[in-house]
């Protein structure tokens, strides 16, 4: 099971439900009420089409933009199955700035706080990620999330995700640790 820690934007994502439904809702209306067979085809693809988008917005708002499990922190910023990162090679959380990727009312790119995790240098094989940009970017050892793309971001969200990473950064090395010998010469758990 997958621990959030970070959730998508759930404003944005419900948002867009609106017109996918609507087009579920058209489509079905059209494939009902017109007698050609060629319209009730275009009324059941434009029904399929919508169902499609809606499940997959309906996956987006379920998955967490950061989860964690059995000692991998998942970053879901691309399609598919999320890319599962060691806990050892997150070294911390914070704030950042970027371009939203989100267009405003007078077709600009604005300005979005993002949060940005810090991965170990001693590890290169995690430093540059392919992901989709609207969602963030992977380079140089550094991971943004794209602010517009989750849950707001402020230095409450931030404290809480490091001191989870610190919890679990400790869990792992208590799990990982040899056992040592106790006072009878016997071995003791830590």
């Amino acid at each position: 099971m997958t621990e959030h820690w970070l959730a998508p934007n759930r404003r944005a994502l419900t948002a867009a439900l609106v017109p996918a439904g609507g087009l579920v809702a058209a489509g079905v209306a059209a494939a009902l009420a017109f007698e050609p067979l060629l319209m009730r085809l275009a009324g059941g693809a434009l029904a399929a089409g919508g169902l499609v988008a809606v499940i997959g917005l309906v996956s987006q708002l379920v998955r967490p933009r950061i989860g964690y499990r059995d000692g991998l922190v998942v970053f879901n910023l691309r399609a598919g199955a999320g890319i599962a990162t060691p806990v050892e090679i997150v070294e911390a959380f914070f704030l950042g700035q970027g371009p939203a990727h989100v267009p405003s009312l007078r077709g600009e790119t604005g300005e979005s706080v993002n949060l940005v995790a810090r991965l170990s240098q001693k590890a290169p094989q995690w430093a540059d990620v392919e992901v989709k940009p609207a969602l963030g970017r992977w380079h140089g050892g550094y991971v943004t999330i794209r602010g517009a793309w989750c849950e707001p971001l402020n230095n409450d969200v931030i404290r809480r995700l490091n001191r989870r990473l610190r919890e679990a950064r400790e869990a792992r090395a208590a799990e990982s640790a040899p056992a040592r010998p106790s006072a009878a010469g016997t071995e003791a758990a830590p």
